[in-house]
């Protein structure tokens, strides 16, 4: 699945991964290939995925949002 994560003054990262994990305001969520489309606001944490070589990789936000969608995600992050 493809991610984008997009602070208001750069992109953080874009690229091709196996998993995502959130920090949902309701608490974490995870995401993986052909999850259900969905919006939601994120508070502060860490958004963490996992590329296809394997590798872990963590991003430290302030909340924002993300939407799911045909195996894409985007976070619009603080």
């Amino acid at each position: 699945m493809k991610i984008e994560i997009l602070s208001p003054s750069k992109s953080l990262f874009e690229g091709e991964v196996t998993s995502v994990t959130v920090p949902g305001k309701d608490g974490s969520m995870g995401f993986l290939n052909n999850h259900a489309p969905l919006i939601t606001v994120l508070k502060a944490g860490d958004v963490k995925l996992k590329t296809e070589s394997g590798e872990e990789k963590s991003f430290a936000v302030k909340g924002g949002v993300v939407e799911v969608q045909n195996n894409k995600v985007i976070i619009l992050a603080d």
